[in-house]
């Protein structure tokens, strides 16, 4: 007796079953510049060293409490100048409220005093030298290069577009070295400074990080949503 024959009929994928791939990233750019026409860093600064003490304090710490110790800090020490010869006890005080306010004392006297002994007082225009600065990494670096002097050296990867960048589809990696890699290398340059203020105005706005309110999101359509 001949056997029957197994259906060859596929069962055909519903696109709620679907997979959905990753936010197209030069389209979600385009509706962040509609959405977010005012993004702009979060840290109040005059000039280039302004912002670099400030991103300093920033680690750790939230923008509007650096906000707040900046204004009495810049007016006792706002030049490297003033920096480097105050007391370390002073900057300490000052200061204190931001977090791990010892070492960042510490650091801040130390790159102060490396701007007036280098760079003749002037942040430097160049990655390598910043990074060489106590108290200043890659993610600094990027911060006082982009918006001080509009270069554009890398992307800065915080929390918000570490997180951000996950959901959307667009790395894999929490690896803060590794996302600014593989952004790098798919965000045009002219975008790569504006990316990282959308997309933190983004993830305090809508994309927050326990209850993100998709519900209400322009990215609701493309957004693949990886790890809500």
């Amino acid at each position: 007796m001949a056997s029957k024959k197994k259906s060859s009929v596929k069962k055909k994928t519903t696109p709620s079953a679907a997979k959905k791939k990753a936010a197209p990233i030069l389209e979600t750019i385009e509706l962040f510049k509609r959405y977010y026409p005012d993004a702009h860093c979060a840290l109040n600064y005059t000039n280039p060293f302004e912002l670099l003490v400030a991103t300093v304090l920033s680690a750790q710490c939230t923008d509007e409490r650096v906000n707040m110790v900046t204004p009495l800090l810049f007016k006792k020490y706002g030049t490297p100048q003033k920096m480097a010869k105050a007391p370390v006890e002073s900057i300490e005080e000052i200061i204190r409220s931001t977090g791990f306010f010892k070492n960042k004392a510490k650091n801040l006297k130390s790159c102060a005093t490396s701007l007036v002994e280098k760079y003749d007082g002037k942040v430097p225009k160049d990655l390598e030298s910043l990074v060489q600065l106590a108290g200043v990494g890659r993610k600094t670096a990027n911060v006082v290069l982009g918006n001080a002097y509009g270069i554009a050296s890398g992307i800065v990867v915080d929390t918000h577009v570490s997180r951000l960048s996950n959901r959307l589809g667009w790395v894999k990696s929490e690896n803060a070295v590794i996302i600014e890699r593989e952004l790098c290398a798919e965000v045009p340059q002219e975008d790569w400074v504006m990316l990282s203020h959308y997309l933190i105005s983004h993830g305090r706005a809508i994309c927050k990080a326990r209850k993100p309110a998709c519900s209400h999101c322009f990215l609701e359509e493309t957004c693949p949503k990886k790890g809500v």
